[in-house]
């Protein structure tokens, strides 16, 4: 074991020495309309990752419109004044590369992946779907249709789908954190033309919006480009600033039981709010990264999988998550899958004993120097994949975090300090937190 010890470090060092040669640090610059660009250059192999990251999400849809980023989402693969409904993947396809999009609740996202020498045709179509989206009926009711299916098939057929959804729902009881991304059905089904419009014209803008190129690309050749087909675009001037509803200072833990007999394993959940990743300010988001890795990060050495599944058995697993990079408000999740002839409280009651010693025993530092090991790792061979870090660049500029954040939270993690790992597990919450149970019918 001492010799693995040595042995992975200095294989690690061996390739942190080597990131030079892999890709260049990013570039950043703005355009005069406002729009925000970001560069990698990656010259290893002739391929370019093309993303708009337009600063919208599910939590900024107004009242009563839930779903709407999403759907516009679909709809911008719709017609524009220029192109034909599916065109434009279409085309991608034809020049040999891939695209899609996603929503989340702070951020919309649209990529692609293409050769390195077709990035001007995918900026001519990306900056024309900016402003000549063309919305009719012929478009709009039937992919409402879809994302209406979408929630049947992703959401409401899976009961895990449904418990997170109540979970979330539970946990934020003012902020719109707490509202589906794809939305609830009854406010789906209201959805039109003019609302996806007004969502459109109001938020699509460049002013709104981060660029994100990397590949075997020149930054230099790149804001060329840019100028060319985005910076022609004007600003929308009566863009609003992000305002959201404020969570209010949560008084009691809430709990929910949800049975389903489609259910094969049931295990017990517990969400906490938690900090978010804070412009020039991340070391308590951090702590909570590291933490979540400590107490679940790996199924052999974590500190929940060590005691419940393997010294204790009353779990099949055991688990701990961290979501930080967020506009307004991070979570913290614990979890087990009790295992069989084990009750629901059982399992519940031997989580919550494993996180009491952990705050009482404290950070082991070979568990502690181990998950740093594991967190520079996960950096470098993200690096090593150019279509990760611009995903992971885009969404740290569009939850608000600046390049400099983005660039430097991996030596913030490798700093934190034990004290700071118990000080995060001590603001846990139980008063700001949701405990959920998802059992079969007869369980």
């Amino acid at each position: 074991m001492r010799l693995l010890t040595r042995v992975v470090p200095a294989l690690a060092l061996a390739m942190i020495a080597a990131l030079p040669l892999w890709a260049e640090e990013p570039q950043q610059f703005s355009l005069d309309n406002g729009m925000d660009v970001i560069v990698i250059e990656d010259h290893r192999v002739p391929v370019v990752t093309h993303m708009v990251w337009y600063r919208v999400g599910a939590a900024d849809e107004p009242p009563g419109q839930s779903g709407i980023a999403h759907y516009l989402e679909h709809l911008m693969f719709k017609a524009t004044d220029t192109m034909e409904a599916g065109e434009f993947s279409a085309v991608v396809e034809a020049n040999g590369g891939r695209d899609n999009a996603f929503t989340s609740w702070d951020y919309t996202a649209y990529h692609q992946r293409v050769a390195a020498d077709r990035l001007d045709l995918m900026m001519e179509m990306e900056a024309d779907r900016m402003v000549n989206l063309r919305l009719d009926r012929s478009d709009w009711e039937p992919e409402r249709s879809v994302i209406l299916e979408e929630r049947g098939q992703s959401l409401e057929s899976r009961p895990e789908g449904v418990f997170n959804e109540q979970m979330r729902a539970a946990l934020f009881q003012n902020h719109p954190y707490g509202i589906p991304i794809i939305g609830w059905r009854h406010e789906m089904e209201q959805l039109d033309d003019t609302i996806a419009e007004d969502f459109y014209r109001k938020h699509y803008a460049p002013n709104n919006a981060v660029l994100v190129v990397a590949g075997d690309v020149d930054a230099d050749e790149v804001r060329d480009l840019a100028e060319r087909h985005y910076g022609a675009i004007p600003a929308n001037p009566d863009l609003d600033e992000r305002v959201r509803p404020l969570e209010p200072t949560q008084q009691a833990e809430r709990r929910l039981i949800l049975r389903d007999g489609r259910v094969g394993q049931p295990y017990v959940n517990r969400m906490y709010l938690a900090p978010n990743r804070r412009p020039g300010d991340q070391r308590e988001a951090a702590a909570y990264q590291v933490l979540a890795a400590l107490l679940g990060g790996s199924a052999q050495t974590s500190v929940l999988e060590r005691r419940l599944t393997y010294d204790e058995g009353v779990a099949l697993s055991a688990w701990a998550g961290y979501s930080g990079t967020a506009l307004d408000h991070g979570v913290f999740v614990l979890g087990i899958a009790p295992a069989q002839d084990v009750g629901m409280q059982e399992a519940e009651d031997a989580l919550d004993d494993a996180f009491a010693e952990f705050l009482e025993t404290g950070v082991d530092m070979d568990q502690l120097e181990r998950v740093r090991m594991q967190l520079r790792a996960a950096e470098i061979y993200e690096r090593d994949d150019v279509a990760a870090r611009a995903r992971t660049i885009g969404a740290d500029l569009a939850t608000g975090l600046t390049l400099a954040d983005s660039e430097a939270w991996i030596e913030v993690l490798q700093d934190i300090t034990p004290d700071e790992i118990l000080a995060a597990a001590r603001d846990l919450d139980r008063r700001a937190s949701v405990t959920g149970w998802l059992m079969g019918e007869d369980d």
